[in-house]
């Protein structure tokens, strides 16, 4: 059987704990966990806030597709292709690469230059099956 004084000290070190957590500076219990609330409830806000911020930005890059150009030269064996697109954007350079696989395409060499603009050349030789 637990007796008071353990379970005195385990609600004293969570609400310590609870205190810690929050930056809160108050003694007693009800002020530990009314600061405990007030900080929950200020991390539903930035949740929400941060929720709006990521569906805006969807919006806005929904509404303004990065135009990208792209140019395929059949060559003797193989093939050319050029991608440019004024903007680098994450995650370009792996959807190109994941599309090359899909397509059975075998790129032999290639040349990627992302710093401000996005463009990439690439050569390969026949396709595969």
């Amino acid at each position: 059987m637990v007796s008071r004084e353990h379970k005195r000290a385990a609600l004293h070190e969570k609400l310590q704990l609870l205190r810690s957590v929050t930056n809160s500076h108050a003694l007693n219990k009800t002020s530990i966990i009314v600061d405990a609330s007030k900080y929950i409830e200020e991390l539903k806000h930035k949740v929400e806030r941060l929720n709006q911020d990521i569906a805006t930005a969807q919006n806005s890059s929904d509404q303004n597709p990065l135009p990208v150009e792209v140019k395929v030269e059949a060559l003797e064996k193989g093939f050319l292709i050029n991608v440019f697109s004024a903007k680098s954007c994450p995650g370009l350079l792996v959807s190109i690469l994941e599309a090359f696989e899909d397509l059975g395409l075998n790129v032999m060499e290639a040349r990627i230059s992302c710093t401000d603009s996005f463009q990439l050349e690439a050569v390969g030789g026949e396709v595969r099956r």
